[in-house]
């Protein structure tokens, strides 16, 4: 009976206001997409758009630089084939200058494209940008004041190698650390010494570089010889000794020009010095400086000439020294009789009476 009043007294449920509900949310739902599916559209046509754009862009820009640098590397291949090639082109030190170049040339047109892309994107979806691009400039700012040193060692490596400056096979002169240069990279240098140890230069410490393997080097010898030679007959004989060797192999290679003799480049007392220079391909000068000195000290020989420190002098003039020479000067105390033998005689003392 409780039960039957309770559900008299129950309002009745009214099937009609669910389903008006229901199709009103669903009318508002399709107003909604039918209002913005245009824009939707439009922005996902955009979005698409700019991704495909960025993507082939890059690909684009990439094998190009691909395609360049693998030209270069075979044409510097083609060139080193011929018997003028081998002495101007270094094909390891044009490929890996190509290849980081190229490797540059990558990463920043990469940077660019993409970081353009996604910053297009980012507006398409109505983003603000400002504070984005605020927060990115703080994060630069600081992270270049904590890796300053790798940053400067990075643009030093870059300009470096697109001027240039030195290449695998050069030796050079880099103030921290000289030697032959054995690999170059964007951040260090690697060089060879001279006793065979490896340097590791930063490019950022590198303030100067004497690259002693670009364009040719000089050679230069002196000759000392004796003041009473007559100049004539030393220009002569070095002379004769230069057309030899310049006529030789691989001397006539190594030698860019004639070796010529300056004149005295000093005349003191007992000696002058005739200056003697070549210019040669670089990096040989110490070897052909070498040469020059070996052939002209035997041509000086072969013409009589003698060298100063070749015999010594004193052994020249020891058949015509003055056998006297050596003895001393007579002593006036020599003689007993002699005044200043008679001054220096002690006084003798006076005699004694014994018998007083």
């Amino acid at each position: 009976m409780h039960l039957s009043v309770l559900l008299a007294a129950a309002p009745s449920p009214e099937p009609g206001g669910s389903l008006d509900e229901a199709a009103e949310q669903a009318g508002n739902a399709a107003g909604w997409v039918e209002e913005n599916w245009s824009t939707w559209l439009s922005t996902g046509l955009r979005i698409l758009l700019i991704v495909a754009v960025a993507v082939t862009l890059r690909y684009l820009i990439r094998r190009a630089l691909t395609n360049l640098i693998d030209r270069m590397n075979r044409s510097a291949q083609a060139v080193e084939g011929t018997a003028l090639g081998g002495l101007l082109v270094n094909a390891e030190r044009r490929r890996q200058r190509s290849e980081a170049i190229g490797s540059v040339l990558r990463s920043v047109a990469s940077f660019m494209i993409m970081g353009t892309a996604v910053l297009m994107v980012l507006g398409a979806f109505k983003i603000n940008l400002a504070p984005l691009l605020a927060s990115a400039g703080v994060a630069g700012v600081a992270l270049g004041f904590g890796a300053r040193n790798l940053v400067t060692d990075f643009l030093s490596g870059v300009f470096m190698i697109l001027e240039d400056q030195y290449g695998v096979g050069d030796t050079i002169d880099a103030g921290v650390a000289s030697g032959e240069v054995i690999e170059v990279g964007l951040r260090v240098t690697k060089l060879r010494g001279d006793n065979g140890e490896i340097w590791y230069v930063r490019n950022g410490e590198v303030k100067r570089i004497g690259n002693l393997s670009q364009g040719w080097s000089t050679a230069g010898v002196d000759v000392t010889v004796r003041p009473t030679e007559k100049l004539e007959h030393v220009r002569e004989a070095i002379t004769a000794a230069a057309e030899t060797m310049t006529k030789e192999e691989p001397w006539s290679e190594r030698l860019w020009g004639p070796v010529e003799v300056l004149g005295l480049d000093a005349v003191l007392l007992d000696s002058m010095t005739v200056r003697v220079t070549a210019k040669t391909m670089p990096g040989k000068a110490i070897g052909v400086e070498r040469e020059l000195r070996w052939r002209i000290k035997q041509a000086l020989d072969d013409a009589g000439i003698r060298m100063i420190g070749a015999v010594p002098l004193q052994m020249e003039a020891e058949s015509s020294a003055d056998p006297t020479a050596a003895m001393a000067a007579p002593s006036a105390y020599a003689s007993a009789t002699s005044p200043q033998s008679l001054a220096a005689t002690p006084i003798p003392p006076p005699a004694t009476n014994l018998n007083k």
